[in-house]
């Protein structure tokens, strides 16, 4: 009988082992496990891997999405060809291989495109040439300001306004000083929106702009610190956040005034590179849910990557919007008819897409339709360091960003999130 209980015992194991693991399987296209085998339907991708950084995660992870869609039925039968271009973080080799994938290789829709410099250098062959770009992440000021380019991030402008609305209303934060990258139409216009902000609740601000590539950590921290400012808003990448961070803790000034920092920091080697000098002390905004958050679609980003990225993928912020981008793609395109899939029909099903939903967003996404512009990810979360990890301490809250009003403006009367 004991014997019998313990077979029992290990078949109903395996039973729920087996149970979970069909759980945990990645989602994609009609879940059919037969790999779509029709014309491929062709979509482009710029992104800056090679240059500065590598910034193409949200391309790796748009890509692992395609992947699973292919091997999943693809869109009605037709798979998905995905074509990736580094622009090298160069505006003019952005345009080249704008040029190509659009007009060349006759792409219907771009999507996961993330890169500093493509939004400036391409918008407008994207408006002539009639095709939408789901941007995964936009940077500079062009990506939000292009009536053909709609991102499914909020923005470095956004996020820090996001975390600047925390620091005043749960840090009571009087003073700050905002530390961003020297480069065009990204930094200046992320600390502008905190200066303008600074006016509206009467606070007080200072803006350092630092060259990356040739930055002296010690000193803009000693700088930034001069002031005694209250807190000290960052929106660096990630590999210059955390060597900030360093040179601060070495000054002691972990101690005295607390450090806040776009999305572009939340990443999950984050909190354990920094140490546990930070526990409680540096916060980030949340363009998106929480990494490691167990709800159905989160967890679906992570085993899509599990199964269909690479191990070195990272899983970031960045790849979940990729993720976000190749699922709208993938829901505009599945309203067609396969036979007349083309860059008309696909741009005219974006354009409709005005409700979707995701748990890693905190409110719909949306295409707004004869829009100049395009911001519909303004609302996000906080985190706090603590103990090697992330502690999510707010809800969604929307952007406090004055530049948001006309976006506000539309969705309130078109009756969006």
């Amino acid at each position: 009988m004991p014997i019998n209980l313990r077979g029992l015992a290990i078949s109903l194991f395996l039973t729920l082992v087996s149970a979970f693991s069909a759980h945990a399987a990645a989602s994609c296209g009609d879940n059919s496990g037969k790999p779509a085998t029709g014309e491929p339907i062709i979509i482009g991708a710029i992104t800056g891997k090679t240059g500065p950084d590598d910034f193409s995660n949200s391309t790796k992870a748009a890509k692992a999405y395609f992947d699973c869609l292919n091997a999943n039925g693809g869109i009605k039968g037709r798979p998905v060809k995905y074509m990736i271009e580094d622009d090298q973080w160069n505006p003019e080799i952005a345009a080249q291989l704008a040029a190509k994938l659009v007009n060349d290789d006759k792409a219907v829709l771009m999507v996961g495109n993330s890169s500093y410099v493509e939004c400036g250098a391409n918008a407008e062959l994207y408006r002539k040439a009639g095709i939408l770009v789901l941007a995964g992440v936009g940077v500079p000021r062009e990506c939000f300001f292009a009536a053909n380019i709609a991102p499914t991030n909020a923005g470095p402008r956004v996020s820090m306004q996001g975390a600047m609305g925390y620091a005043l209303d749960k840090l009571h934060a009087k003073s700050v000083v905002c530390i961003v990258p020297n480069i065009p139409n990204v930094g200046t216009w992320s600390c502008d929106g905190v200066a303008a902000l600074a006016k509206e609740k009467a606070f007080t601000e200072q803006t350092i702009l630092v060259d990356a590539a040739s930055a002296d950590y010690t000193s803009i921290i000693l700088q930034a610190a001069a002031s005694k400012p209250d807190v000290i808003l960052l929106g660096m990448s990630k590999n210059v956040t955390v060597p900030l961070l360093t040179a601060a803790e070495e000054q002691g000034l972990n101690q005295s005034i607390t450090f806040l920092s776009a999305a572009s920091a939340y990443d999950l080697s984050v909190p354990g590179a920094i140490g546990p000098g930070w526990n409680d002390k540096f916060y980030v905004n949340m363009e998106f849910n929480d990494l490691n958050a167990q709800t159905p679609d989160n967890q679906n980003w992570l085993a899509v990557m599990d199964q269909y990225g690479q191990k070195s993928d990272p899983r970031d912020t960045f790849a979940q919007a990729g993720y976000l981008a190749a699922r709208i793609a993938e829901k505009a395109l599945m309203t067609l008819d396969p036979a007349n899939i083309n860059r008309e029909t696909a741009s005219a099903a974006v354009k409709q897409i005005k409700d979707f939903k995701s748990d890693i967003f905190c409110a719909p996404w949306y295409y707004g339709d004869g829009q100049t512009r395009h911001n519909a990810n303004s609302t996000t979360r906080m985190a706090v360091a603590e103990g090697g990890k992330w502690k999510v301490v707010s809800d969604c809250a929307p952007s406090p960003d004055p530049e948001l009003k006309d976006i506000r403006a539309f969705e309130k009367s078109a009756g969006l999130n």
